[in-house]
């Protein structure tokens, strides 16, 4: 039996490749500062922004794990300096465990697309990397030590991502959060207020994400960055659109006249290499990942606060 290790393993995606690895009869042990009832494989509760190498190295050699899996991410909107604590420091004290552990496991590393900077509209993110947001460089900056660190090691620069689970301070969570706060009265719609929705991304279901991740964790010859999306450039306001059509939920959406659009308004990358490394390729549909999504927020809005699965820490 393989095992593996996920650090980030409560996060959005960490949860999904927890689950996916464990389906697939992996070993599962997943890291995080507090631990998560329900999730499959064992917890392991620790903090990776302040625990030494040697300490880290000490529970690898313990676990010794085949595989690891680096989901480690952070919440949006904050600065250069409140990022490298969350994002780089834990990747850095990572590797350096990995150095003094007995063994050498797989090495996969979620990154970002947000690493990849600004690009042009119509066309694909290929590089060179010029991140334009604080995420984008401290994802970088963790890729690169990464890719120094272990020349075996995979880097999925992972698109945005959709389905359950979507975290409630993201766009989609936002205006699911408003639509199941309907009251059911059809004559009285939902009123969402939101920044100007002109971006094109590439969303792609974070069960494909996790299938990715796996198909990386077998195929060890695979080194390097690897996008990993649908290559589609969505337009946002179709996706916020279409959650509200699958919602069935009457809604009015207004952008404001004066609001920021993201730094970011078209992306899109090839995901044809990692369908030739690894074998993968995006499977679900949108309209698919946001359903699920929406029954998973019904579902958890008719459960209580007790059901719900609040997430906030993208990977």
């Amino acid at each position: 039996m393989t095992r593996t290790l996920v650090l980030g393993g409560t996060g959005f995606v960490g949860r999904e490749v927890c689950g996916t690895f464990a389906a697939h009869g992996h070993d599962v042990t997943h890291v995080s500062r507090t631990p998560a009832p329900g999730l499959p494989g064992r917890p392991l509760t620790l903090d990776l922004g302040d625990i030494a190498p040697d300490a880290l190295a000490g529970e690898l050699d313990r676990i010794a794990p085949d595989v690891v899996v680096n989901c480690v991410g952070s919440i949006w909107g904050r600065t250069d300096a409140e990022m490298a604590p969350s994002v780089v420091a834990p990747t850095e004290r990572l590797l350096a465990a990995l150095a003094l552990h007995r063994g050498r496991p797989r090495l996969v590393h979620l990154g970002s697309v947000l690493e990849y900077g600004p690009v042009a509209p119509g066309t694909t993110a290929t590089g060179p990397d010029r991140p334009d947001t604080a995420y984008g460089r401290a994802k970088l900056a963790a890729t690169s030590a990464v890719l120094a660190a272990d020349p075996r090691a995979l880097v999925l620069r992972v698109a945005n991502v959709a389905g359950p689970g979507t975290p409630g301070i993201s766009l989609l969570g936002q205006v699911a959060g408003r639509l199941a706060a309907w009251n059911g009265d059809p004559a009285a719609p939902v009123h969402v207020t939101l920044d100007p929705l002109r971006a094109h991304r590439d969303y792609v279901d974070v069960r494909d994400v996790a299938d990715a991740v796996l198909a990386g964790a077998l195929r060890p010859d695979a080194a390097g960055v690897l996008a990993i999306g649908r290559g589609e450039a969505v337009p946002v306001r179709a996706l916020v659109d279409l959650l509200v059509s699958v919602s069935g939920v009457p809604a009015r959406i207004t952008e404001r006249p004066d609001g920021a659009a993201g730094s970011a308004d078209w992306m899109r990358v090839d995901p044809s290499a990692a369908h030739a490394a690894l074998g993968w390729r995006a499977r679900r549909q949108l309209a698919d990942s946001l359903r699920d999504f929406w029954h998973e927020c019904r579902t958890a809005d008719e459960a209580g606060p007790a059901g719900a699965r609040g997430r906030a820490v993208p990977a």
